[in-house]
């Protein structure tokens, strides 16, 4: 009996390795390797094509005081906040109104309508937002023209005191479509629906207000699908840099610079790849730490 055991569990490993062995070798190739090589050259002066001379920390000790790399941390910095901002207010407010509607019928609308834009390609919403930022023909510029507000029209994206925010702020409502705005309503709505009925029950009898209800005992209760969709917002804007590439570029004058589009500057620009990886290395440690911290913060202690 024993060996019959012995055999199965041997033959059901074997079937297992066979499946998983492909997984891991596409993991080797693909993403450990590729990490392994961007840790090695970014000691190297390397120009992606020729061989590389190693420089130690050089490449490290350049990024300290580079002040593209410095105006780039600042303004990633800005859109974190930003995006923080927005990502933790209008989905909220999307996903209460859904839930507090009577109507399931209605409420089953709006979540459908507030997740039909998630599946138009980035691409698509980023082409739309320049044009609605364009200086003549924009949308923006002609609604503040046609009410009176013409000394408000701006070059959005080409003004140095602007395109920053306008690439923060693209999006409105700030509902649904970018990053993982429209995720966070599903989140904040799947917290809400998973409060207990007694609850909202006792409150009906107790003559609770809705501003009171909101506030003491929705908002507490969810604090940490709230933390979760922080946490999310934090490490997705990090890596952001699709955006700002191809709304400004960067532009002006790197007024919206972000490391990862800075490291893509780099690389495929200038042909500075142990310096780009020594960029992509410092993003990835940031990252990990951010990582940690945001998982430590939204983690539960259940008693």
């Amino acid at each position: 009996m024993t060996a019959k055991r012995i055999a199965f569990f041997s033959r059901r490993t074997l079937v297992a390795g066979a499946f998983l062995a492909p997984v891991f070798l596409l993991l080797i190739l693909f993403r450990f390797y590729p990490i392994g090589s961007a840790i090695f050259h970014s000691f190297t002066r390397w120009d992606g094509y020729t061989a590389g001379s190693f420089v130690g920390l050089d490449n490290y000790a350049r990024l300290v005081g580079d002040s593209n790399m410095i105006a780039s941390a600042r303004n990633i910095g800005w859109f974190v906040v930003g995006r923080l901002f927005l990502n933790l207010t209008f989905p909220m407010l999307g996903a209460m109104l859904i839930f507090h509607l009577r109507n399931r019928r209605a409420g089953y609308v709006y979540r459908v309508a507030f997740m039909v834009p998630m599946v138009v390609p980035l691409l698509v919403v980023l082409l739309v937002w320049r044009f609605i930022y364009h200086p003549h023909d924009g949308i923006l510029n002609q609604i503040l023209g046609s009410i009176g507000l013409s000394s408000l029209q701006r070059i959005w994206l080409a003004d140095f005191d602007t395109a920053l925010g306008s690439v923060i702020a693209m999006g409105f409502p700030w509902v649904t479509g970018l990053g993982i705005a429209g995720f966070g309503v599903l989140i904040y709505l799947a917290g809400l629906q998973s409060i207990p009925t007694d609850v909202f029950d006792a409150l009906t009898v107790d003559g609770c207000r809705t501003h009171a209800r909101v506030f003491r005992i929705e908002l507490p209760l969810i604090a940490n699908q709230i933390k979760l969709v922080a946490a999310l917002t934090i490490i997705n804007t990090l890596q952001s840099y699709v955006p700002v590439m191809i709304l400004t570029g960067g532009g002006p004058s790197n007024a919206s610079l972000v490391p990862g589009l800075y490291l893509y500057r780099m690389a495929f620009n200038y042909d500075r790849f142990g310096y780009a990886s020594a960029i992509g290395v410092l993003m990835a440690v940031v990252l990990v730490v951010m990582t940690m911290i945001t998982n430590r913060y939204i983690r539960t202690r259940t008693e």
